[in-house]
Parts: structure tokens; C-alpha cells; sequence
């Protein structure tokens, strides 16, 4: 392995391979996938550059695909929810938080109905996400 600590062009080659493989074990929505293939490109000039123009080159590029790809991504398919109800674990009141259990996870969920109290242990519609919040409506709708 003493090759491979004075070889740059490998070091660059084996962390970009390194982290395109971690993108199929850890979805990162493409990051680490881009990050390797700047890693990849960086390899082809190390033998060129010093290190510190090497790192920076590879921060540039990371960063520049990074927001490139970005329009790439379609950003509706991972907000689109596989189930459409979920059932509550906690009172709901409207337009406030409670617990639901969606997809056999607890999430917080919030009521967007405008009147009415949702109690524990009924069916909701589940009708969108904002982060990590449910958007809910009673079963009634």
C-alpha cells in the first residue's frame, strides 16, 4: 500500500470509485455519487498539480455538479406517498400536531382540517408532507 500514499492520481481514483460505490449503499440523492466522479476527473490531472490546487479543483467540481445535477432530480417523485391513510396515535386538533402511524413508522402529523378533533385510533387521509409532518384529514372527508 506504499504505492498508493505516493501516487496521487490513484489516491484521487480510489476515493472517487470508493465514493460512487457508497451512493448504492447510502443514498445520498446523488452527492457522493458526484463527489467521485470529481474525484475521478481530479485523478486525471494530479500528476499536473500541487495538492492544495488538486483539493481545490475537486471542491469546485464537487460543488458546481452538485448544483448542476440538482435540476436533474425530480423532486415531486420523493415527496409522492405510497399510502393514502394512516391511522392516528394521539388526539389531533385542527391545525395542530399529533402522532399518526403511516407505513408502520410513528410521524408527526398535523390536521388541515378546520374544525373538528381527531381522536386517538382512527383512520386519516393522508393528503401531503411539508419535511417530516403529514398533512391529515379525517376519514369523514
Amino acid at each position: 500500500m506504499d504505492w498508493l500514499a505516493t501516487n496521487p492520481t490513484m489516491v484521487w481514483l480510489v476515493a472517487g470509485v470508493l465514493l460512487c460505490l457508497v451512493e448504492l449503499v447510502l443514498p445520498t440523492a446523488f452527492i457522493a455519487f458526484v463527489m467521485g466522479l470529481s474525484a475521478i476527473a481530479v485523478s486525471a490531472v494530479a500528476g499536473f498539480l500541487p495538492l492544495g490546487l488538486q483539493v481545490f479543483l475537486w471542491i469546485v467540481l464537487s460543488v458546481g455538479l452538485v448544483f448542476w445535477s440538482r435540476r436533474f432530480v425530480n423532486r415531486k417523485a420523493a415527496l409522492k406517498l405510497d399510502a393514502t391513510e394512516a391511522e392516528t396515535l394521539t388526539e389531533i386538533l385542527p391545525g395542530k400536531t399529533g402522532r399518526v402511524l403511516y407505513e408502520g413508522n410513528s410521524w408527526a402529523a398535523r390536521c388541515e382540517a378546520t374544525s373538528g378533533i381527531i381522536p386517538a385510533h382512527q383512520r386519516v387521509y393522508v393528503v401531503g408532507r411539508k419535511g417530516t409532518t403529514l398533512l391529515v384529514l379525517p376519514h369523514e372527508f
